[in-house]
């Protein structure tokens, strides 16, 4: 006779607490975006065209994890404000390579004092090395699940 398995209440369940987490943090950057008129996919489009300027529409969408025709709408709606650019015929191929616009730098330094507030609350509990130590294991964990699942990208 097997018996059954012994299961942790769900407040003790480490990808119940990492859902948890990410659902509140999700919810505190919307409120500290809203006054900006951001949304978190915009702040966080915006912030990668930063970092890598020139990503193209499906890069965007790998590196946020949604899907291609998702990410097109993020993509239009910040190009309709303003706040990007796209060149009108790809340099190669059929990627339309993307770029901030100075009104998008703007906005984006905005966001990111908002978004550093929310982190620096979220955080406050933690001591600088139970902070790296955190990264750490999220990126393990991350890393983990990413080879069971195998590459498999957003459609």
């Amino acid at each position: 006779m097997s018996q059954a398995p012994d299961f942790r209440p769900v407040d003790e369940q480490v990808g119940y607490l990492l859902k948890k987490a990410a659902s509140a943090l999700r919810a505190a950057m919307d409120d500290a975006l809203r006054p900006l008129d951001l949304t978190v996919s915009q702040y966080a489009c915006l912030e990668l065209l930063r970092q890598q300027p020139g990503l193209s529409g499906s890069e965007l969408a790998r590196a946020m994890f949604v899907s291609r025709q998702s990410m097109n709408l993020v993509l239009k709606g910040l190009e309709r404000r303003g706040l990007l650019t796209r060149s009108a015929v790809p340099p190669h191929g059929k990627a339309l390579p993307t770029e901030l616009a100075p009104a998008g730098l703007a906005k984006l330094a905005a966001a990111n004092e908002a978004v550093s507030a929310v982190e620096k609350t979220m955080l406050s509990a933690l001591s600088p090395e139970a902070e790296r130590r955190m990264c750490a294991d999220l990126t393990t964990f991350a890393a983990a699940l990413t080879n069971l699942a195998g590459d498999a990208e957003p459609e």
